[in-house]
């Protein structure tokens, strides 16, 4: 069984995570829990009140497999919690490190995507950090993963969702048959 923890903050980006939390659990059984700072109750910048499972600090890596860390507004603030040090100890341990949005930021500060190929929101939401990984940037609007990094915009939690998966070895034909009727909206658009 894979087994998942989503960092969530207060103002966390709701809609980010739900694809790759949702699928996980329903379609391939993974234990999916949720952390937050001192594990308090968060609300989504949707007003989805979430009471997590467990504290930040209390993340055990031996019992993990994927770390994700939701968006939000908080992480360009000086109220975001410190967690660099558990990235790059789940990173250093090869499980599967995933942000999107403002989630990659972390990622940066945890010096995760200094020899990765990533992506953000943007490069300049990254190059404020002063972060050594700015050459491996990719300027694309999907998600990208590099040696069990995943990183994405925070309007593609589909490809998120997707790299992930892939990241952990999985990539079926019901996955395929997921993408599809995800894919098959923007077919549409204009």
């Amino acid at each position: 069984m894979t087994r998942c923890i989503t960092i969530l903050t207060e103002d966390f980006a709701d809609w980010e995570t739900a694809l790759i939390n949702s699928t996980g659990r329903a379609y391939y059984g993974f234990e999916t829990r949720f952390a937050s700072p001192n594990g308090t109750p968060v609300t989504s910048s949707g007003g989805m009140i979430v009471t997590p499972h467990l504290a930040i600090d209390a993340i055990e890596l031996d019992e993990l497999d994927l770390l994700i860390v939701c968006g939000g507004s908080i992480w360009q603030t000086g109220q975001a919690p410190n967690i660099a040090a558990l990235v790059a100890a789940a990173h250093e341990r090869n499980i599967v490190v995933a942000g999107i949005c403002d989630g990659t930021r972390v990622l940066a500060q945890a010096g995760v995507l200094d020899h990765v190929r990533h992506t953000s929101n943007s490069a300049e939401n990254l190059s404020q950090l002063n972060y050594a990984g700015a050459a491996h940037y990719q300027d694309v609007p999907y998600a990208v993963a590099d040696q069990r990094v995943v990183t994405a915009p925070g309007s593609a939690p589909v490809s998120f969702m997707a790299e992930i998966l892939h990241s952990l070895g999985i990539g079926d034909d019901q996955l395929k048959a997921y993408l599809a009727m995800h894919a098959a909206e923007h077919s549409k658009a204009g």
